[in-house]
């Protein structure tokens, strides 16, 4: 069997997610799970402020596009480019082109996660803040809120500080 590759697909402004659905419809009615394997429209976390308040909002990375992660057969290829919404692949003529892997790396698909250069254990420095210039070692590291827990001396008494990545720097 040929190997499946990400191919980039052109809708219509605003139908993506309808595409997404319609797509993943098809392949389950005609059995293509094996050959159709992902139907994805990258979304991005962003911060808006709207009237002084802050709200965490998912927009579209690339409007218009939908990426699929597929094996190219002339069964695919009508099921994908004869979807309501899709205007066509995106490639010279009528061929779609896949991605390579570095164009899919480039574009944060392959990535995971929140990469840092410090682990548990490790002596940091506070460089920015109410806690700039103490020194402690990282007691843990919470991935997905971006921040690290150190333990501070106040009072006399270890006391655990939960601080940004951005606000340490390793010793």
């Amino acid at each position: 069997m040929a190997e499946a590759s990400w191919y980039v697909v052109h809708t219509y402004s605003g139908y993506e997610n309808k595409v997404k659905v319609d797509i993943e419809k098809t392949i389950e009615n005609r059995s293509l799970q094996d050959q159709i394997l992902e139907v994805s429209v990258p979304m991005q976390a962003v911060v808006e402020i709207k009237n002084g308040v802050e709200k965490a909002v998912d927009k579209k990375m690339f409007p218009g596009y939908v990426l699929i992660h597929m094996v190219m057969n002339d069964d695919t290829w009508y099921v994908v480019r004869n979807t309501r919404g899709v205007t066509g692949f995106v490639g010279p003529g009528s061929k779609p082109v896949p991605l390579t892997d570095d164009e899919m790396a480039n574009l944060g698909f392959m990535a995971s996660g929140v990469v840092v250069d410090f682990e548990i254990g490790d002596t940091v420095v506070v460089i920015s803040g109410a806690w700039k210039d103490t020194v402690g070692a990282i007691k843990s590291i919470n991935e997905g809120k971006k921040t690290a827990t150190i333990n501070v001396e106040m009072f006399g008494r270890e006391t655990p500080v939960e601080l940004a990545f951005t606000e340490l720097k390793k010793l």
